[in-house]
This record gives structure tokens, C-alpha cells and sequence, in this order.
């Protein structure tokens, strides 16, 4: 016996629209609704990459001005924190759809500790910040020496064991 189903090919995404929608009328917004308020929160999407001498840390910020941008890094944690603001409508011009978020942000980002806070380098392009966290010199990892031959009578226990470092 064959069992035979039909596919609809946009089922999933209506699905996932329904659900979105359904969380944004718990909400209190309704389709068509625009809001007036004070601008929601909001913070720039982030990717964090770590490389053998140090972490990139790259925020989307497009709009936003390098001088509008303060970076600041404090136990561990590094902050990004602005406000982009919304393009002026021209006269006669009303925005339709907006989508785009506006407004005072902060992002906080927990990186280890053992970082060089002194020499943390960032630089924008194309709406792109990137912040350059160089790891201690002491973070590499230390390569440790087998000895052949030696497993149980070169230590004994209790014995502390030195790399030659």
C-alpha cells in the first residue's frame, strides 16, 4: 500500500509567520499598527571569531558613525554601546513600512580575562565594527614532551612534574 501526501511548498514559512505574529499580538501590536513610542530596544547582531593571537568580535552597525560609537572593556567584559538614528523624512514622504530599528543600543560581551585590555584595536567599514582583542602571550597553549618508556617510574606520586618551563 502507498501512502501519498501532499506538499505545500510555503507551509513551514506561513507557519513561522503565524507564530510570529501570534507573539507580537501577545504583545499588544496589531498588523498595520505604527508605533509611536520611544524606540524599542534594540542591539546590532554580533559574530565572535577566535584566532590564535586574539578574538574579533564584529557588530552589524550600519548607519552609525565611528564617533558614535563608545567601546569599553572592564573585567572581562566588552561593551559596545550608541545610538543610530532614524533618516529624516522628507516633507510629504511618510514611511510606510518601518522595519529598521533606531535608537540607543548596548551589547556586552563576556571574553576571558587573560586578554591584552591595553591594545584592543577597533576600526569600522561598511557599516561593519570590528573590535580586535589581543589573547596575553601567556594564553597560547604549551606543547607538553612524552618520554617514551618512562609512564610509571619517572613519576611518583605526589611529585610535582615540570615542563622545563
Amino acid at each position: 500500500m502507498t501512502v501519498v501526501s501532499s506538499w505545500e511548498l510555503f507551509e513551514d514559512l506561513r507557519a513561522a509567520q503565524h507564530d510570529m505574529m501570534a507573539v507580537a499580538r501577545a504583545r499588544g501590536w496589531r498588523p498595520g499598527q505604527h508605533y509611536d513610542g520611544p524606540a524599542a530596544p534594540w542591539a546590532p547582531a554580533v559574530d565572535i571569531s577566535e584566532h590564535e593571537l586574539a578574538y574579533l568580535v564584529e557588530a552589524d552597525l550600519p548607519g552609525v558613525k565611528a564617533s558614535e560609537v563608545e567601546i569599553t572593556f572592564e573585567d572581562g567584559l566588552l561593551t559596545i554601546q550608541g545610538e543610530r538614528q532614524p533618516a529624516h523624512e522628507a516633507v510629504g514622504q511618510k514611511i510606510q513600512r518601518p522595519e529598521r530599528r533606531y535608537g540607543a543600543f548596548r551589547r556586552s560581551i563576556t571574553l576571558p580575562s587573560h586578554v591584552q585590555s591595553g591594545k584592543i584595536e577597533a576600526a569600522t567599514q561598511d557599516g561593519v565594527l570590528q573590535v580586535m582583542v589581543p589573547k596575553a602571550p601567556d594564553m597560547k597553549a604549551k606543547r607538553i614532551t612524552v618520554r617514551a618508556g618512562h609512564a610509571r617510574s619517572a613519576v611518583k606520586p605526589g611529585t610535582v612534574v615540570s615542563n622545563g618551563s
